[in-house]
């Protein structure tokens, strides 16, 4: 998960900055002075936690919170710290999941970032199962793609392949009833299969989306995918930012924060 401090006080930011790198399952953070910093670093990189002070010149932490609800795009999971006790109601009604007040503990810090880090998986569970519910309400495709195979072309259902994977100068095509070997490289396979709903989830592997059983979060940065035929793989993080447009592509415009 990715975190970001926003706080004017280098203090505070130092003590944060040390607790978040104490932990494992925050992979990377950043730190901005301000509201208005922190803005410009959300537009260009989308945080899972925002540990946020009250009180700051030109725009408070409430008026960020306030302004990034209404932009698009999923909203990270809230710590306000303050050294300011009276916001902490209005703080909980702008959907922050804890209030730490200054000077920070590093214990009360750990328990707000745990309940934190709850929220956001499971808020990330409930986009999955929704995209994946979705996907699976989508009538199948009857697309079907020539194939050269011992002599003869064979034409198979785009919707029976479930993965694409590299295999030296070849790619190894896996259907339900057989695979085939194509001399292609997978750059230009997966460009051609890209309008098909396959997403590229390694630098060797496709992944038919409408075969997709299910995604959780891995180890680290990773997230597993599961297909119907009960095979695993492992979505680097190279490649996780493509979950994202599996979800646009059947659901909506809303963006999913995979990345």
């Amino acid at each position: 998960m990715r975190a970001l401090v926003v706080d004017d006080e280098p203090l505070t930011r130092a003590a944060l900055a040390q607790i978040l790198a104490d932990r494992r399952d925050i992979a990377d953070f950043d730190l901005v002075e301000n509201a208005h910093q922190a803005l410009d670093h959300l537009r260009k990189r989308p945080v899972d936690v925002l540990l946020l002070d009250i009180h700051m010149p030109e725009m408070s932490g409430l008026q960020l919170i306030e302004a990034l609800s209404q932009q698009t795009g999923v909203m990270p999971s809230v710590i306000f710290v303050t050294a300011y006790h009276e916001h902490a109601v209005e703080a909980f009604e702008k959907r922050a999941v804890d209030y730490v007040l200054k000077p920070v503990v590093p214990g009360r810090v750990h328990e707000a970032l745990d309940v934190a880090v709850r929220r956001t998986h499971q808020e990330r569970a409930e986009r999955l199962l929704g995209a994946l519910n979705d996907l699976r309400l989508r009538p199948a495709r009857t697309t079907r793609i020539a194939l050269k195979d011992k002599g003869r072309v064979v034409f198979v259902d785009v919707s029976e392949i479930t993965s694409v994977e590299a295999n030296g100068n070849y790619v190894l095509l896996q259907g339900k009833t057989g695979s085939y070997v194509l001399r292609e490289t997978m750059a230009d396979i997966a460009e051609k299969l890209a309008p098909e709903g396959f997403i590229r989830i390694h630098r060797s592997v496709l992944i038919n989306g409408s075969q997709v059983d299910s995604i959780q979060p891995g180890a680290g940065s990773e997230y597993i995918l599961r297909t119907k035929s009960g095979k695993e793989y492992h979505v680097t993080r190279t490649y996780r930012g493509n979950l994202k447009g599996l979800a646009q592509l059947w659901i909506s415009d809303e963006a999913f924060l995979f990345g």
